[in-house]
């Protein structure tokens, strides 16, 4: 019993670090395809008929106003990207008709991104 809650806890702290990190990504989704790639400086999405959301840790390299470009190729429904900050408030939200936007981020502070799907087919990628 010791060893099952053991590594339970390691696993458990494996998970934090990975998501804190920017790593590991939480979502809730519901799709026939679903194919999420976070990246450095890019995040890239490949969809069909997707509804839900996926949400990671930002990650930037330097405190600075970063400049984001949400590319959408969608042949059905939408989709959003918002920028949140730890408290969860939201700072940018881009979309096929606001595709772009800056924010000032500290590299000190902690940020989200969040996706949310609504139906949605095809391509996205943001960049910043």
């Amino acid at each position: 019993m010791l060893w099952l809650c053991l590594y339970l806890l390691a696993v458990g702290v494996v998970v934090f670090f990975l998501y804190s990190r920017g790593i590991a990504v939480s979502k809730s989704i519901r799709a026939i395809l679903y194919v999420f790639y976070p990246g450095k400086n890019t995040d890239r999405v490949t969809l069909e008929s997707c509804t839900g959301w996926t949400r990671h840790v930002g990650r930037f390299c330097e405190s600075r106003v970063y400049e984001f470009a949400f590319h959408g190729h969608l042949t059905r429904g939408n989709v959003d990207v918002i920028l949140l900050d730890k408290k969860k408030r939201q700072l940018l939200k881009l979309n096929q008709q606001n595709p772009a936007g800056k924010v000032e981020v500290d590299k000190k502070k902690q940020y989200y991104l969040l996706w949310e799907y609504y139906g949605a087919t095809g391509k996205c990628e943001l960049s910043w």
